[in-house]
């Protein structure tokens, strides 16, 4: 008899699933897997990610797995050779058009390969103190502009059969650390914190969000939001209304406390209702698979819309018109660099950790 499905996306080691990871996964029945680019070295080319992602699925034995990346574009984006897109940052899309078109080519790009979740788009506010690890990928440092542009984005990365994640919930742009090596703390009060809050406000209907590993004072002292009852029922289910399935950010993060499963834990009983592990190794997915958390019954409702947008088939017929329109607009595409990026931060301090 299959397992109910597990509220996790687990982590894949490499360009194919290992024999330990197919029995794993077989069992525990994941409700998906988030893929990585260079640490893991998920991705390599478009014909060997559609495979990798087909697997997982007939591994796993459902037609609905979820299979999310990391592709806001800029610096942050997993498929970054000549078979994709040339994503700019979100910091550079300054009007609607651009705002679509960016979201458009990426949901080719993401459906041509198998993925049907973007962890996108960032929805944070940009202050001149935001931390390096979050700066230019704000869509701006005005909320009006941050909710007007996201709005797009979310609308039409729905529209092409791409499940949005919003991020990071309630707002993470007066972070001044970087989660990935510290836990950021955020001292500004309520009425500062409404200009943080708006955007996510004002896309509260969005069908899945993002929780950050951030304390918020003014609500809870103790805790990251992740891991605070209080900012996620207070906050960001009551204030900012938000209505669709909450993702914890990665758990590996140095911003936690704990051992995986103790995270997993901790930010599942506050109110996370899908533990997104990141890009960890085997004995994390394991461990994970061992908490025996289950679904709850309003994250399997929420979970109904999500199926319904991914079931969505896009044909993408206007893909080069777009891309070349896109690219004529965008002077300030530039090169991917992993030199921020939050997987080689990870690989960094795996690598400090190891000496």
């Amino acid at each position: 008899m299959k397992q109910p499905v597990l509220p996790a996306f687990l982590s894949v080691q490499g360009k194919r699933l290992t024999d330990d990871e197919k029995q794993l996964f077989a069992k525990y029945n994941p409700l998906g897997v988030c893929l990585f680019a260079y640490r893991c070295e998920n991705v390599e080319s478009r014909s060997q990610l559609l495979s990798l992602t087909n697997e997982i699925k007939n591994v796993i034995g459902r037609d609905d797995v979820l299979i999310a990346i990391d592709q806001e574009g800029g610096r942050v984006r997993r498929l970054c050779s000549d078979e994709f897109a040339p994503l700019t940052a979100q910091s550079e899309l300054k009007t609607a058009e651009q705002a679509k078109n960016h979201a458009y080519l990426c949901s080719a790009d993401l459906k041509a390969v198998g993925i049907n979740v973007n962890f996108a788009p960032v929805l944070d506010v940009e202050y001149p103190t935001t931390s390096d690890a979050l700066r230019g990928r704000c869509l701006s440092d005005n909320e009006n502009n941050v909710a007007c542009l996201g709005r797009v984005m979310v609308d039409e990365y729905i529209k092409c059969g791409i499940c949005p994640c919003v991020k990071h919930l309630p707002g993470h742009g007066r972070g001044e650390a970087d989660p990935h090596l510290e836990l950021p703390v955020v001292n500004s009060g309520l009425k500062e914190l409404q200009k943080d809050f708006y955007p996510f406000k004002q896309l509260a209907d969005s069908p899945m969000g993002m929780v950050a590993h951030l304390v918020i004072s003014a609500v809870d002292s103790q805790k990251p939001a992740t891991e605070s009852k209080k900012v996620i029922n207070d906050i960001i289910r009551k204030e900012i209304g938000f209505s669709g399935l909450l993702v914890s950010d990665a758990i590996m993060m140095n911003a936690l406390k704990g051992s995986i499963a103790e995270r997993a834990v901790n930010v599942f009983e506050a109110g996370c209702e899908i533990v997104c592990l990141g890009n960890a190794d085997f004995k994390a997915n394991y461990d994970l698979c061992h908490t025996g958390l289950k679904m709850s019954d309003a994250a399997i409702e929420r979970m109904e819309k999500v199926k319904k947008i991914i079931s969505v088939a896009e044909n993408f017929s206007k893909y080069e018109y777009v891309k070349n329109k896109y690219c004529e607009n965008q002077k300030n595409i530039v090169a991917y660099s992993h030199e921020y990026d939050a997987t080689e931060v990870l690989n960094r301090i795996d690598k400090e950790k190891s000496v």
